[in-house]
């Protein structure tokens, strides 16, 4: 029985199945997309997207579908489906959908009459190659597929549109073609398993639409060209294999790839694997270098949430070499202001993350955690441990650096640094300029263990001058941002020290952290504060309810969504240090709460992004899901609760 539970009857209910998301990456910067009765509504779904090297490696859309029909008796049955202006779907292919599984790969049955077609797609491991099976399970005629591919040839964030300038010529190679339409890309092979026969139809089909990208405020109108389509007979029984792939493959090969490829999956078959399978997704190799893809399906690689992604998705599943991979990868972007890249690539990269370095140290406890490596942990990060706090100590770029006090300031006018970094018109919505208060809280902890490892492994001139630090920034953290009559953190401070008390969530960081300033009594206080106020089903709230500028719905244009991200919006991945934070206060005695919150997200298995966690949610109830499909800290951090859960109830974890 099917884990990832659909309801059969809505299956062909477009409002159902339209909601419904499917993700695959191959682990190497390609990924493929689609609704789950494959009707594109983005543009960024596609059935192949990859990394274009003339093109700065920017992930482009190739092949957008593929239509196909089952065709008896001179009859047609055109199982496709696309939008088009005035909610008008055709052909209506979703009619013909009986079954929708995915506990593996994506896996589609139509009935068509007496027909049973089944579809699975798989993208093949660290390759630029789509295959799509189609088994033929029941049929009491002679039956033809007809495929029709459906092709963009433009960057995953743009669309495209009939032109003059797109070479429409198709090249013929072995039970195929291959074609390339504008200078710079590959060329993409298009071949079956068996031999068939092509028919060269140039056609553009105009203004299919994306109804995702209207709702976001976007263009959402694309025209898409079909060179052709493929014939092939299928007998009873029979699987034909359909290869999509930047390089010429040989057909005989792809039954034997598919059934290869299959077995390394990990079967989405429960809670924990599908999160497992869902967190594999998110590690890419390209070029020798090791990365996060932060969110699918428009994110790319994002220094800060690498950090706070990485121990769910590399350590909790004991893959310490990817952890290992990620970590130097993400050094050897290291800028000579101590900082690493928010966004961008080599060249470009944008150094705007004043949390990302202070993260850094939280990723080297955590394989200490897992590993208990500490001489190896001190061998590999010490000095670029020691670097950070140097720089961090006498100041760099974005006014960062440490005052007198011990603390920790960060951010000028018009530059959001903390991950609260929405910005409208070129003014960010939540600046927090001054001193943020996860920021000295990390900064504390890092100071700290810095010190303890120094003191192991005998650096005398580090302890010497670092040994009187925590101390006044301990002062200093409780002085500025404790108030008694409040109980709860200030979220930040002022340039001048004004402190400001909007309730927050990222004075929950302070909780959860290995060295905290905080008392045992405060962090009592501060998580009560954040469960009464903050606390949803589907993480913690940005904002508190009760105030003004609170905002419980992510909707409308980007302005009008970037203005909700982080005043009110709800975020799954702060439940991490909101958990760790009850676990190390309470003990066992919080395990119950916790697991009830963490298991609550089961059904979201089957919605949206199947199999994975979306990156926001609505912080009015019901919680919607909102934003990317499948994020990779929301993944990553409730995968770590669900082993700090395990490790605690077998005392393994303090």
């Amino acid at each position: 029985m099917s884990y990832l539970k659909f309801d059969k009857k809505q299956l062909v209910n477009l409002e159902y199945s339209l909601s419904r998301e499917v993700l695959r990456s191959n682990r190497a910067g390609s990924y493929a997309s689609f609704t789950i009765i494959g009707c594109n509504t983005r543009k960024y779904h596609g059935l192949l997207v990859c990394p274009i090297e003339a093109f700065g490696g920017e992930q482009h859309v190739l092949l957008s579908s593929l239509d196909t029909t089952v065709i008896q008796h001179g009859k047609e049955f055109n199982l496709g489906i696309h939008k088009f202006a005035g909610d008008v779907y055709e052909p209506r292919g979703h009619k013909y959908v009986r079954d929708f599984e995915a506990d593996v790969i994506p896996r589609l049955t139509r009935r068509v009459g007496g027909v049973v077609l089944v579809e699975e797609k798989l993208l093949v491991e660290r390759k630029e190659q789509l295959l799509i099976k189609f088994t033929l399970e029941e049929a009491h005629s002679d039956t033809i597929l007809r495929f029709k591919p459906f092709l963009a040839f433009r960057n995953k964030h743009q669309l495209t549109h009939a032109n003059m300038y797109a070479n429409t010529k198709v090249q013929f190679i072995e039970n195929g073609i291959r074609i390339r339409m504008y200078d710079g890309f590959p060329h993409l092979h298009m071949q079956l398993s068996k031999e068939g026969e092509f028919v060269t139809v140039p056609h553009w089909y105009y203004n299919i639409e994306y109804p995702r990208e209207q709702e976001r405020g976007y263009e959402y109108k694309e025209d898409l060209f079909v060179p052709g389509f493929f014939e092939v007979p299928i007998r009873k029984g029979e699987s034909i294999y359909f290869s999509a792939s930047t390089a010429q493959e040989n057909p005989a090969t792809f039954r034997r790839t598919f059934t290869v490829e299959l077995k390394k999956r990990t079967p989405r078959n429960s809670f924990r694997n599908c999160l497992i399978n869902s967190a594999q997704q998110f590690i890419k190799r390209y070029h020798g270098k090791t990365e996060v893809i932060a969110g699918f399906p428009w994110f790319d690689s994002w220094g800060r949430d690498t950090f706070i992604a990485l121990p769910g998705l590399t350590l909790v599943l004991g893959n310490v070499k990817d952890f290992h991979a990620v970590m130097r990868t993400e050094i050897s972007r290291m800028s000579d202001d101590g900082l690493f890249p928010n966004m961008g690539r080599e060249g470009e990269y944008a150094f705007n993350s004043v949390d990302a370095p202070l993260w850094f140290f939280w990723d080297v406890q955590q394989y200490i955690r897992y590993t208990a490596d500490r001489a190896g942990a001190w061998r590999r990060y010490g000095k670029v441990m020691k670097r950070i706090l140097e720089v961090f100590r006498r100041g760099t770029v974005y006014q960062i650096g440490m005052r007198e006090n011990g603390l920790i300031h960060a951010g000028q006018e018009g530059v959001a640094l903390t991950w609260m970094d929405a910005v409208v018109e070129g003014t960010p919505v939540t600046p927090r300029t001054g001193f943020p208060v996860e920021i000295n809280a990390l900064w504390y902890n890092a100071v700290v263990f810095v010190l303890e490892m120094a003191r192991e492994f005998d650096n005398d001139r580090f302890v010497r001058e670092w040994k009187d630090l925590p101390e006044r920034i301990a002062h200093s953290f409780v002085e500025a941002f404790w108030d008694n009559e409040r109980k709860y953190l200030a979220d930040f401070l002022s340039s001048e020290g004004q402190p400001n008390w909007q309730v927050r969530p990222n004075m929950v960081i302070a909780t959860s952290l290995p060295y905290s300033p905080l008392t045992d009594e405060m962090k009592r206080c501060v998580l009560g504060r954040v469960e009464k106020e903050l606390l949803t089903p589907r993480g913690l709230r940005t904002l508190t309810p009760q105030d003004p500028e609170y905002k419980g719905r992510y909707f409308g244009d980007q302005a009008q969504r970037d203005k909700a991200y982080h005043q009110g919006t709800a975020w799954p991945w702060l439940l991490g240090p909101y958990s760790e934070g009850m676990l190390r206060l309470y003990k066992k005695a919080a395990m119950g709460k916790i697991k009830k919150l963490i298991w609550g997200f089961e059904p979201e298995m089957s919605m949206h992004g199947i199999g994975s966690i979306s990156e926001i949610y609505d912080g009015d109830p019901p919680h919607e899901a909102r934003g990317a499909i499948s994020q990779a800290w929301s993944v990553s951090e409730v995968l770590r609760i669900l082993d700090m859960l395990d490790r605690q109830e077998k005392g393994e974890w303090s």
